[in-house]
């Protein structure tokens, strides 16, 4: 099936592993042209930037350097996340404000640096990487789950804002993944005891019975991103194996 991605222009922030690196490869199997980005010096990408994502400047610098050699972004994909097992009233304020600016602001930042140009063509996609807890808040990641939220109502509020102006703007709600998040040395598992037991246990609680694989999530970013999803904008898909029920 043609996605029509061939020629796109994309830029994937926190790509040097994970979701998105796959979500990278598979944008450039259909023949997208991706751009990187993340504090690693290398990356999956076809031109990689380096950059901390989470600092005033840092996703601004992404943008502008995908523009300046490539002409433009047609697809922006806020991938860039940091979680930790915190109990709530452990919080610091350096922990909420570090989660903020990386869960948060480097989409903020990304997005406004994008949007110029979507405008003045008329087009342009963007991808927002929330997470399941940001529609049920996980009470083992309480500022993950509420900065996470946030990315919800960015992407709604995008989506109403720059419709009129031909762009598309969706979040992606994943669970449990299979990437070095979890699986990790001092990943999420780790931090919450014997890493098979807790894998077992975090899987088993997926109807689907097991944690999604990096594929899985990055081919429903792919298609947000392509154009057989142009009348798609302002939503949150749920790619969680049946993990948040939909409320009717």
């Amino acid at each position: 099936m043609d996605l029509g991605l061939e020629g796109r222009i994309c830029v994937v922030t926190g790509a040097s592993e994970g979701i998105g690196a796959v979500a990278t490869r598979q944008l450039q199997a259909e023949g997208a042209t991706v751009v990187t980005s993340s504090r690693r010096s290398d990356g999956p990408g076809d031109l990689h930037v380096a950059a901390d994502l989470s600092r005033p400047g840092g996703p601004e610098r992404v943008v502008t350097i995908a523009q300046d050699t490539l002409g433009r972004v047609d697809c922006l994909v806020n991938n860039v996340g940091w979680a930790e097992i915190h109990r709530f009233d452990e919080l610091t304020e350096e922990i909420w404000e570090r989660s903020w600016q990386i869960n948060v602001m480097s989409a903020v930042r990304a997005t406004q640096a994008v949007l110029p140009g979507m405008r003045e063509r008329g087009a342009g996609v963007i991808v927002n990487v929330s997470s399941t807890a940001g529609k049920r808040p996980s009470t083992g990641m309480p500022e993950y789950s509420v900065t996470k939220a946030a990315m919800l109502s960015l992407s709604r509020l995008v989506a109403d804002l720059y419709a009129k102006d031909g762009i598309r703007c969706n979040a992606v709600t994943p669970g449990p993944t299979a990437t070095g998040a979890w699986l990790g040395e001092g990943g999420l598992a780790d931090q919450q005891g014997s890493r098979e037991e807790i894998l077992a246990k975090v899987g088993a609680g997926r109807p689907l019975g097991r944690l999604a694989t990096p594929e899985e999530i990055a081919a429903v970013i792919v298609f947000l991103c392509c154009d057989r999803a142009s009348y798609v904008t302002g939503a949150a898909w749920s790619v969680d194996g049946g993990t948040v029920p939909i409320i009717i």
